[in-house]
């Protein structure tokens, strides 16, 4: 079986680090010649393509012709990059099954309610709408024979991007808007799901990767900061803390959001079902 990933970034190298030894061939594309060698001596047999988002290759062509299952971690671009030029490449592929990875940004503010994939998208800002697009657009390329899956993703965290590695960097505050919650996702949970999705039985669709438990931003940070054993930052308030205009519209939201389609329907047992977990994992004998 041959896998060919568009976007190898943070989810999918984590990804490949567990599983790329389940494929006979693996294959992926990156924004620049440097990026690509990088994965190559990172992950030896691996053949790294340089994708431009406007350019077809023969090489990638090949690829696409010869795969089983495709990745996709390509954020839209005025649309999605991949689908714009390698769509007819792909339908006409024997490509069984496709991944795509997008986001609970997708998802309108229910007040702290919860949502699950049978809430209507409704995007509070025009990144948002751009992946509704995209998702609908890879959904369509399915076949009788061949699954696609969207995988909304909570906000994610993992080996070198976490509150503790904030705290220890300076960066974190404890940010304060009342009321406001977030759901979390750990990285080897993203490629749990991932995984999850080249084997199930389960037809392709929608499906949420989050944890169990949304929690407010400053929560988490207290936490962290217990568990290394330095001082939690003061608290702030949203407006003390003068976001810039794109950091603003991850606040701009507020839900709570079901993993149940994950845990029952495609069999994920996450491995940090909380922060709490997820952080604990991060410490150095974690």
């Amino acid at each position: 079986m041959r896998l060919f990933a568009f976007g190898i970034g943070y989810s999918t190298a984590t990804y490949l680090r567990a599983h790329a030894r389940d494929w006979a061939h693996v294959a992926g594309s990156v924004r620049t010649a440097a990026k690509a060698s990088q994965l190559k001596q990172d992950f030896p047999g691996l053949s790294a393509y340089v994708f431009d988002g406007t350019t077809k290759t023969p090489e990638i062509a090949a690829e696409i012709d010869r795969a089983d299952a495709l990745l996709v971690s390509v954020p839209p671009q005025g649309g999605d990059p991949a689908l714009r030029v390698w769509r007819d490449a792909i339908a006409s592929s024997g490509v069984s099954r496709i991944v795509y990875l997008s986001t609970l940004g997708v998802y309108g503010d229910s007040g702290g309610g919860w949502v699950d994939e049978t809430t209507p998208a409704d995007p509070a800002v025009k990144r948002g709408e751009a992946r509704v697009a995209t998702e609908n657009d890879w959904l369509s390329l399915a076949t009788a024979s061949r699954k696609v899956f969207v995988l909304r993703l909570a906000g994610i965290y993992g080996p070198g991007r976490n509150a503790i590695a904030n705290l220890r960097d300076g960066t974190a505050r404890r940010i304060v808007k009342p009321g406001q919650i977030f759901n979390r996702i750990h990285v080897e949970d993203i490629s749990r799901a991932i995984e999850a999705c080249m084997q199930t039985d389960m037809p392709g669709g929608l499906v949420n990767v989050c944890d169990d438990e949304p929690a407010p931003p400053q929560d988490v940070i207290a936490y962290a900061a217990d568990l290394i054993g330095v001082a939690a930052p003061p608290e702030i308030t949203f407006e003390q803390a003068k976001l810039s205009p794109m950091a603003a519209t991850f606040w701009a939201t507020c839900k709570r959001v079901s993993n149940r389609k994950l845990r029952e329907q495609l069999g994920v047992d996450l491995a940090y079902p909380t922060y709490r977990e997820g952080l604990a994992s991060l410490l150095p004998d974690g």
